[in-house]
């Protein structure tokens, strides 16, 4: 069924640039569904409900669980995330191809369950860079940050286990290679689609 859409995950570091890169896919009219994670963390100055994320209480979030609405989810950093199932599956249903972003866990827990899914490891252009990008948004207490920083060196050892890895230096050209890598997995012989 190479015709079938693609479920693309999108994961790596905190700091690797996963929203700034689905970002620029969106304003670039990518047309693919940009799937939202819920979480109970408090929004970022920049961040908007609905936009960047689901904002929800922790009584919200757990209703949710009960009730089977997430594809996967989890505890990073003590807040809790998850990526509600049913816009996913009608978004597919539909023949659009889904966009997401996760952390690596995730990411691995997804291509567990549906193996077709297409994921895509984002690098940042260096450990420099990294912590440069973590320490501009100068939100995080300075433990947090340490754990954060500690957190992503552990997972860019972890890359390899991806089926893609993207150097996120550059936003267009990062956008074209994607486009190139999901051309190439959506013309791949004997693809199944992907199940959620």
């Amino acid at each position: 069924m190479a015709d079938a859409p693609l479920l693309v995950v999108i994961t790596g570091p905190s700091g690797a640039g996963k929203d700034s890169l689905l970002a620029h896919l969106k304003a670039a009219g990518w047309p693919y569904y940009y799937a939202l994670t819920a979480t109970t963390r408090p929004p970022r100055s920049r961040e908007r409900g609905g936009v960047d994320y689901h904002f929800v209480s922790a009584d919200g979030f757990e209703l949710m669980l009960q009730q089977g609405e997430l594809l996967e989810n989890a505890v990073v950093y003590g807040q809790r995330y998850g990526v509600p199932r049913a816009p996913i599956r009608k978004a597919l249903d539909e023949g659009k191809g889904v966009l997401l972003r996760t952390d690596v866990q995730g990411a691995r827990y997804i291509k567990s369950i549906i193996p077709s899914t297409v994921t895509v490891f984002l690098i940042p252009p260096s450990s420099e860079e990294l912590e440069r990008r973590l320490r501009s948004r100068a939100e995080d207490s300075p433990e947090q940050m340490e754990l954060r920083l500690r957190t992503a060196r552990q997972e860019m050892e972890v890359a390899a286990e991806f089926d893609h890895q993207l150097v996120n230096d550059d936003l267009a050209r990062c956008a074209a290679e994607l486009e190139t890598i999901l051309a190439q997995e959506r013309a791949r012989p004997g693809r199944k689609p992907a199940l959620v």
